[in-house]
Formats: C-alpha cells, structure tokens, sequence
C-alpha cells in the first residue's frame, strides 16, 4: 500500500468564519488572517494505492466555475489533474473517487466543463458517495445552499457511475483496506475515510471534522456546521481514539500541515506532533 497527499489548490475564507465562537484575538495567534480577514485554506486529497486500486479523496473546487465565484475565494495553485500529474498519474488510471460530502471545495473537481458538457474528471472510476447526504445536498437548506452546487452534484446521478453508500450506524468496511465513519455535526452524513495500513496504527481522513491543526480544541469549530453540538462530541472521539491508538490524521484544509499525531497535557489541553510523510 501507498498513501500520499495531494494538493488540490488553495483558496481563501473568512476566519470568523472557519473558527466560529471563538474570538478572533485567540485564533489569528495560531492561524493568521491577511488584511480582509480571509485565511487561506489547502484542499488536500489523499491518493491511495493498493494492489489494482488507486484511490482518490475528495478534489478540490475544480477549474470549471465563472470568474464571479472564483473571485469570492481566490482560488489558486494546481488543481487535482496537475498534482497528481506532478506524481505521474493520470485521470484515467483513478479506479475510485471518494467523496466525503458535496460542498463545492472538496467535489468540484471531480467533473470538468467542456462546452455545454460536464464530464468526469476520472473517466474510468467508480464515485462514491453518501445516499443520505446527496438528498440532503440536491434539497439544500438555506444554511448550506451556497456550498451546494447543482453542476458539482447532479452529473453524479446522471453519469451513471456513483455508487450510493446507505447510511450505517457504525464504522463498516467498503474495502478490506478502508471503512468510514458517517458523521452530522458538519453536514448531515457526511463521510470520513478511515485507512488500515498493514502492521501500522489506523489513518484518518478528517474531511471537515478537524479542517486544520488550528482546530483540536473543541469549541474551535466552523460556522458552517449544521450541528456544533454534534461536531464537538464528533471531534472528541476522535481525538481520544487518535491518543489511544495512535492514529495518523490528515487534515484536509490546514496550508501549511498536512497530518498530525495527537497528544494531550495534564491539564487536558489536546496537542500534535507534525507527521513530515505518511507511512506505509
């Protein structure tokens, strides 16, 4: 099995935003925001090969939205074709996308515009994505209808290619190699890939749960959660399961960490060591 990082782009949102309740005063010292308050974010997908599979989580924003969009989140850097061009992979040899939930900066990568034509980014693979979640992004509530976009989730439906995971209480396998846990504090049913490396401890792909190294306190959480009370709740298992198992977790939007092992002080306090690789 190889497991790497890939960078689907940056962009740039508000802080208060990204950080909710919490004042400015206290998370600008760990995650700096420029002169208009926007903090800029990664998009960060996880590449896993293993035997004839390789797997891709989540793809960025994409190339295919119009410049009005584009101009409210800067987006910038490669896009997911260009990064794992970098690694010399091409679409074509993606076997699967994994799509944690439907909110334009991890989907809009997975289908391109050509013409009047929206086309899958990875012509041979199989998508995966929530049943759950998908009718709960093509009926979008007005909390989350902007994060919703009708060219990022219908051609799932229309392509003929997504496979529909239904719902489950626990975390249950797709692969021998790799489960999911369903989560509600962000988005209802949203996914987060969990990975089984042989003779290795577990790892995590956080999606939005912990979007940065910023994040491990509890009540740090995104104003974009439909469920702060079930995010904090959400996030602490993890966390605790992390210590006690000594997982690896990758942070999907932190610019500057990519995965992290957790810790905690005598006072409770949660902290990390930077993973510089992912071993495999």
């Amino acid at each position: 099995m190889k497991i790497d990082t890939v960078i689907s782009g940056y962009f740039k949102l508000d802080g208060g935003a990204m950080f909710g309740i919490v004042p400015k005063r206290m998370w600008e010292k760990i995650y700096p925001a420029d002169e208009q308050n926007l903090c800029t974010w990664a998009m960060r997908s996880l590449l896993i090969e293993n035997q004839d599979k390789k797997i891709i989580i989540d793809c960025g924003i994409g190339m295919k939205q119009d410049e009005k969009f584009r101009s409210h989140f800067y987006p910038h850097g490669d896009d997911v074709c260009a990064s794992l061009a970098q690694k010399k992979i091409m679409p074509e040899e993606i076997t699967d996308v994994f799509l944690t939930h439907l909110h334009f900066d991890h989907v809009g990568g997975a289908f391109y515009r050509e013409g009047d034509q929206i086309l899958p980014t990875f012509p041979n693979a199989r998508y995966w994505s929530s049943e759950e979640h998908f009718q709960w992004a093509i009926e979008p509530n007005l909390r989350e209808k902007a994060s919703f976009l009708s060219e990022n989730i219908l051609p799932l439906n229309e392509k003929g290619r997504t496979t529909f995971i239904e719902t489950e209480r626990d975390d249950f396998k797709i692969f021998d190699f790799f489960s999911i846990r369903f989560l509600n504090g962000h988005t209802k049913a949203m996914m987060m890939p969990i990975i089984h490396r042989p003779n290795l401890p577990d790892l995590v792909f956080c999606s939005d749960l912990i979007p940065s190294s910023a994040h491990l306190g509890l009540p740090y959480g995104l104003s974009y959660d439909i469920d702060p009370l079930t995010t904090i709740e959400e996030k602490e298992r993890l966390l605790e399961e992390a210590i006690l198992a000594n997982y690896d977790l990758v942070l999907e939007h932190d610019a500057h960490i990519g995965a992290i092992q957790v810790n905690k002080d005598a006072k409770g306090k949660y902290g990390f060591t930077t993973l510089e690789s992912l071993p495999t």
